[in-house]
């Protein structure tokens, strides 16, 4: 038995462009705004966009700057601890190397006296 219904393809592509016309007809007809008040509002839209990332990029700058700043500070009251405990280790080395080199010499005299 034949198939009593073939399906013609422009019958589809009727249907697909009637849609389309109706759903442009339907979008006109419930537009909230006419073209130029949307692209004002688009536009509004985007400078407020644009306004917020500035004040954003100022915001991150500004902490930047204040953390930079109290790294600062703070590298200016340690410095001095830093400064006297490197020369309190010098101090130790210096007296460490002289304590060896009396060591040493003591050392020498005792063994150059038993022979």
């Amino acid at each position: 038995m034949a198939n009593e219904y073939e399906p013609d393809p422009w019958n589809g592509l009727a249907l697909f462009l009637l849609g389309v016309v109706s759903g442009a007809a339907v979008t006109l007809l419930f537009a909230p705004m006419s073209g130029e008040k949307t692209r004002e509002y688009l536009g509004a839209g985007a400078r407020q966009a644009r306004d917020q990332v500035n004040a954003a990029a100022q915001k991150a700058r500004d902490l930047a700057e204040r953390g930079r700043q109290t790294a600062v500070v703070a590298m200016d009251e340690w410095r001095p601890r830093v400064d006297e405990a490197i020369a309190q280790g010098r101090e130790a080395i210096a007296q460490g190397r002289e304590t060896l080199e009396q060591a040493r010499q003591a050392y020498r005299q005792a063994t150059s006296g038993e022979a």
